[in-house]
């Protein structure tokens, strides 16, 4: 297990400009991250997350689906609209009940599942989870003070480490990039 020390200072930086540096860094590897399943697979993060609950639930509906994965359910959806388009995912109206729709993955999305790359947060989870309980909760709680120092707290945001930036109607409503949906 990877030992955790002091920080070492970086030539004579500032406090504030190393944790600025430290900050970047992550968001840079998540978007390094992003940018090869992109290119090698033409997936986002987001998309990569719902074919693998979708594999791993076999049918579910898109309501369902987005409370597993913590995204709002007109997130989902828009999300399930470019992967049926890609034919990685079939929609299927319920036989019992004509307004309900079941999401599955196809063989497509199966076999670029099996042959694909992890997403960059199992990996970060399974370190996570090795590291004792006052690490955890040491970390936590450093986060969620920057977070408050950012101003970010109202910022809506899932446990999924990803820079895509696709937004619903709503939620792009919500943060003042344009109009209210409802009147469009």
């Amino acid at each position: 297990m990877q030992e955790i020390s002091a920080p070492k200072k970086q030539r004579s930086e500032p406090i504030e400009n190393q944790v600025l540096v430290a900050l970047r860094r992550i968001i840079r590897s998540i978007d390094m991250h992003s940018r090869t399943l992109s290119k090698f697979y033409g997936l986002t993060g987001p998309q990569l997350i719902v074919l693998q609950e979708l594999s791993k639930n076999g049918e579910i509906t898109p309501g369902r689906l987005a409370k597993a994965i913590s995204l709002s359910q007109a997130t989902v959806t828009g999300i399930l609209d470019r992967l049926e388009k890609r034919g990685l995912i079939k929609r299927r109206r319920s036989n019992t009940d004509r307004r309900r729709v079941w999401v599955s993955t196809t063989a497509q999305a199966d076999h670029m599942l099996n042959t694909g790359p992890p997403i960059m947060q199992v990996s970060f989870i399974e370190a996570f989870k090795r590291l004792q309980d006052w690490e955890q909760t040491m970390i936590l709680s450093s986060l969620q003070h920057l977070v408050a120092l950012m101003n970010a707290e109202a910022v809506d945001a899932s446990p999924i480490l990803t820079t895509d930036t696709s937004l619903s109607p709503t939620e792009e409503y919500r943060s003042g990039l344009k109009a209210n949906p409802a009147t469009e």
